[in-house]
């Protein structure tokens, strides 16, 4: 349940850095720093739980597709870092362009292992109890 929140705070910082660079409001490019802040710290998060996941269970390292995600998401985190890093600095070389660029290519990778990750569950169905009869 951790990925829920930097998800929502990534795609949250895209969507405040696109407002920011089309209407040059400081409050737009304060929220982008806020939200890309909130999004890392609890990633980390997110991410020991998920690395506890995958070390604690055979059948999940298995699956080539949850290594393909666990790499995703830590690129996608490691961007995010960079583009914390960024959104330090004032407001307009915050977001244009090297913040937005940023932001943009987090939520895309995002979406990437969010469907990598739809295919463990409902595919190889990792993390589903598997009743048996």
């Amino acid at each position: 349940m951790l990925v829920t929140i930097p998800i929502a705070c990534f795609v949250g910082t895209l969507l405040t850095d696109i407002v920011y660079w089309r209407t040059a409001e400081m409050t737009w490019a304060n929220f982008s720093a806020w939200l890309v802040t909130v999004g890392v710290i609890i990633g980390v998060l997110a991410a020991i739980a998920g690395l506890v996941d995958m070390l604690g269970s055979r059948r999940i390292r298995q699956q080539p597709t949850a290594w393909l995600h666990m790499a995703g998401n830590l690129v996608a985190l490691v961007l995010a870092f960079f583009n914390m890093l960024v959104h330090t600095r004032d407001a307009w070389t915050s977001v244009v362009p090297t913040g937005l660029i940023l932001s943009a290519l987090v939520v895309a990778i995002l979406l990437f292992t969010g469907w990598l990750g739809w295919a463990l569950v409902y595919r190889h169905h990792v993390g589903v109890a598997d009743e048996t009869p």
